[in-house]
């Protein structure tokens, strides 16, 4: 059993329909900041544990490129004639993740370097950085599910009308007290998102990979319906914690781990792309450094239970997740 803390109630509604929007208090403005620098700040940044306003950014950024160098967080940060991105390149940009880039040439290295903690701690603080603002994109799921629970933000599940997966969500969502919008395109809006989403993918050939995006379309449509920008999403639990079923007969599941961990900066371009279309991004708090330090530290052994069932992350709050 994973305990987590989750919201207090539902509505699952087709997007076009009405909606409900959580009070003006509670929203944040849009995640492109200017200043007086001549500053730009796509997304967030966080020093230690806590996230840093524009104005603060702004004050150390007085000192030079320096002290980025510290800094967590998803973020495309320009200045002058300086451009900066997040240490794993969550955030898309023209330079390449981790570095800080002045006059067109680099001149430091993003490295975060938080204190130890356990995955417990990782999860909960990872998440809780980023659930200021935005939805969570929800499939009923341990991966998903952990992260609605614990950033109490409104949750979109997509599927087509009566499908396994919205049945799914949307009973998980009942038993978690989430509140769910759940979106059911039909079958011409597919068609249509479909063409969209395989002109901006890295492999629009790949049926799977078009698939993949084609609901991501949706929740980041919904995302924007709903006046937000950023979207936290599982991405990279499975290939931290072992999730796919592949893994069970893996013949070297280290060495498969490891290149499936490489292997989601392809994944993680797609789904940019595909958010971008919408003005929005993808938050994944299981890809924050603390979270990704402390599943390295699990034996790849201990990943993967027989049965075919993932072992869910620890990382929660006394309220229990339907299995």
């Amino acid at each position: 059993m994973v305990y987590i803390l989750v919201p207090n109630h539902i509505s699952s509604k087709h997007r076009q329909g009405s909606v409900l929007r959580r009070p003006q208090s509670s929203r944040r403005p849009p995640v492109r900041l200017q200043s007086e620098l001549n500053m730009n700040l796509k997304g967030w940044i966080e020093l230690d544990g806590v996230r840093l306003s524009p104005a603060d950014v702004e004050r150390m950024l007085k000192e030079g490129p320096e002290p980025l160098k510290r800094c967590g967080g998803e973020f495309l940060l320009t200045w002058d004639d300086c451009t900066a991105r997040d240490a794993f390149g969550i955030m898309p940009g023209p330079v390449p993740p981790g570095a800080v880039c002045c006059g067109g040439r680099a001149v430091a290295r993003i490295a975060p370097d938080p204190p130890s903690c356990t995955l417990e701690e990782a999860i909960i603080t990872a998440v809780d950085l980023r659930s200021d603002e935005g939805v969570v994109a929800f499939s009923g799921g341990v991966d998903s599910g952990l992260i609605a629970g614990l950033a109490d933000l409104p949750c979109v599940a997509v599927g087509i009308e009566g499908s396994h997966d919205i049945i799914w969500a949307t009973k998980a969502a009942l038993m978690m007290k989430l509140d769910l919008e759940v979106v059911t395109p039909t079958e011409e809006e597919v068609v249509e998102a479909l063409a969209r989403v395989v002109r901006v993918i890295p492999d629009p050939a790949n049926p799977v990979e078009a698939s993949i995006a084609t609901t991501l379309f949706f929740v980041a449509a919904r995302a924007r319906e709903l006046g937000h920008t950023r979207i936290l999403a599982g991405q990279g639990a499975d290939e931290l914690f072992g999730g796919y079923a592949r893994y069970l007969s893996s013949p070297d599941l280290a060495a498969e781990l490891e290149r499936d961990v490489v292997d989601h900066k392809r994944q993680r371009a797609r789904d940019q792309a595909v958010a971008a279309l919408h003005g929005t991004y993808f938050s994944m708090p299981y890809l924050d450094i603390r979270v990704v330090r402390a599943a390295q530290a699990i034996p790849s052994g201990e990943k993967v239970c027989g049965g075919g069932a993932k072992t869910p992350p620890p990382g929660g709050r006394r309220t229990s997740y339907p299995r």
